[in-house]
């Protein structure tokens, strides 16, 4: 048995089969083939087409009941594979360049998607990436490669990849996949944070996974502890059938604080908000009085094309269906750092968590960023909605932002489209520069909610998708709480509600020192709503001011989380 060392970043534990998942890369050269050959390479290429063909059809057939808009997408690249123009161009590079045909296939799918690509039209320039997409699939074919992919698994797994985009996430069989191990990202990647989500069990930065690892491996996943224990011996695994069991066991007594107010022990009231990346009905929107936090871009990218307005619009309509009469708020589309779209080519940058991404490429496309804000708007007249824009870093940000949104409202009030006139505008607060003039802030906006994932980033100067600098992303530093407590402050004062719907708002012991610090409303993924209602109810309102106090004078992190630690101990 080899045990194998990660960051826990979504509680539970698997045991199963090991499925290493590598997204396919095409390694394509010009190259060329004698004379005579024609027939027989011309073949090959409708071979492979047909193999293409029963691939899409059988992912399409076992996707139609329980996902009809997915299905749609390989519906489409089945036209796109049996295309007539994409097959004369082959059959001429074949026939007359005498091209082989993976080299033919290659140039003649890139030559239509980069002329979609220039398309003003997002809709036709998102095309591009079907092309591309199937163009794949051939080429795999050609090389003899098996299908690879998270969307359509038959069998029960632990998926092992090197990294997974959040399109990968977003689009996985979510009742096949056990747990999660992959070997870069962090507590706060979107793969963890779609894990915790999903309540999948994941270890992330184990390093060498897929090297050390191969398909049908028998593995535990303790992601309790962070471990990967590989080829488990017989006695190791009743032990950990006994584990699982009493994790079980936990979770169901946490579970029983879903239904039961959220009070501290001297009888204040707070609030719980839910995280959530999709339109699905889930049962945990009962247990919540609010959706702090509706992560748009994740519609983009389950997508294989921009999202129309009417698309986004039938969403959002879904989500405030789902929350039954409760607020929801909208965080316009937050892309760049680790999260892309394949149908929009963003330039490559020396440091993207820095760059061109959230609110600031929204005022790049200010026409995609216009198109959201109508179906965001248009939604409004059918329930409790509110609009959030996240990377804010200074008042001009703030400014700017609202001026686009007056300026659809006004697009609206043209056309005689209803809204609701009044609703509530706001900001996320993760860059330490807006954190500081949050009492200007907060007299600019209707509401904030802070994202600690990123504030915590930039306060610490740490790249959080980084696995060799984990220990100095720090969110319960003392100097996370310090400015905290500035931005609770100022909002309260103001009159104006503040949230937190960063992880750490489900973080048990995070939740603790955030109450004493002003804090009533926390946002978070429903698998934390137990543990942080358990924990903020053994504690008094004035026991929880004390802690706050207490750690803001503390020196490290360390020294935080002991503490912590012990005082809910001695109250458990």
């Amino acid at each position: 048995m080899r045990i194998l060392k990660g960051n826990p970043v979504s509680r539970g534990i698997a045991l199963g089969k090991v499925y290493i998942y590598k997204a396919f890369k095409a390694d394509v050269h010009e190259s060329y083939f004698e004379a005579g050959k024609e027939d027989e390479y011309f073949k090959k290429y409708q071979d492979s087409v047909k193999t293409a063909e029963e691939e899409l059809n059988n992912i399409i057939e076992s996707m139609s009941e329980e996902s009809p808009e997915k299905a749609k997408i390989f519906t489409a690249h089945v036209e796109i594979l049996m295309d007539e123009e994409v097959e004369e161009g082959v059959k001429e590079m074949i026939y007359d360049s005498r091209a082989m045909p993976d080299y033919a296939v290659d140039e003649i799918y890139t030559d239509f998607a980069n002329l979609l690509a220039k398309a003003k039209d997002p809709l036709i320039a998102g095309r591009a990436a079907d092309l591309r997409d199937v163009r794949n699939r051939v080429l795999r074919i050609l090389k003899g490669e098996k299908e690879r992919n998270l969307s359509n698994l038959r069998d029960n797994v632990i998926v092992v990849a090197h990294d997974l985009l959040p399109s990968d996430t977003a689009t996985m069989d979510r009742n096949r996949v056990m747990g999660i191990i992959t070997e870069v990202g962090g507590a706060t990647s979107h793969t963890a944070i779609l894990a915790r989500g999903y309540k999948i069990p994941a270890v992330l930065g184990v390093a060498d996974a897929t090297e050390i690892m191969s398909n049908g491996d028998n593995i535990i996943l303790d992601a309790l502890a962070g471990k990967v224990l590989l080829d488990p011996e017989k006695e190791t695994v009743k032990e950990y059938q006994v584990k699982l069991v009493e994790y079980i066991k936990e979770e169901r007594e946490t579970s029983e604080y879903l239904n039961k107010l959220p009070l501290v022990k001297s009888g204040e009231r707070f609030s719980i908000g839910l995280n959530i990346g999709d339109t699905d009905p889930d049962e945990s929107f009962k247990y919540a009085d609010f959706v702090g936090l509706f992560r748009t871009e994740f519609l983009y990218m389950s997508s294989e094309n921009m999202p129309t307005e009417q698309e986004q619009f039938d969403a959002y309509r879904r989500v405030l269906a789902n929350a039954m009469g409760n607020p929801v708020t909208l965080r316009t589309l937050d892309i760049g750092g680790d999260k892309t779209l394949r149908y929009m080519n963003l330039p490559k940058e020396d440091n993207p968590f820095l760059g061109n991404r959230a609110l600031r490429l929204c005022f790049t496309h200010i026409d995609m960023f216009k198109t959201q804000l109508r179906a965001a708007l248009r939604a409004s007249a059918f329930g409790p909605l509110q609009i959030m824009f996240p990377m804010v870093g200074t008042m001009d940000d703030i400014r700017a932002a609202k001026a686009v949104v007056e300026e659809v409202k006004e697009d609206l009030r043209t056309a005689g489209i209803a809204f609701d006139e009044r609703i509530d505008i706001g900001i996320m607060i993760e860059i330490p520069s807006i954190g500081m003039i949050a009492d200007m802030a907060a007299k600019e906006v209707d509401f904030a909610s802070v994202g600690t994932n990123d504030l915590t980033q930039y306060l610490h100067a740490v790249d959080r998708m980084n696995p060799a600098i984990t220990g100095y992303f720090q969110s319960m530093s003392p100097s996370m709480f310090r400015i905290l407590g500035r931005i609770f402050a100022e909002f309260n004062k103001a009159g104006k509600p503040i949230s937190v719907c960063g992880e750490l708002a489900g973080d048990h012991l995070g939740a603790l020192v955030m109450f004493g610090l002003g804090l009533r409303k926390f946002s978070m993924n429903a698998a934390n709503i137990g543990r942080v209602k358990r924990t903020l109810s053994l504690f008094t309102k004035e026991e929880t001011e004390e802690i706050a106090k207490t750690v803001q004078n503390l020196q490290t992190e360390a020294e935080v989380i002991a503490f912590l630690d012990a005082e809910v101990e001695r109250k458990s």
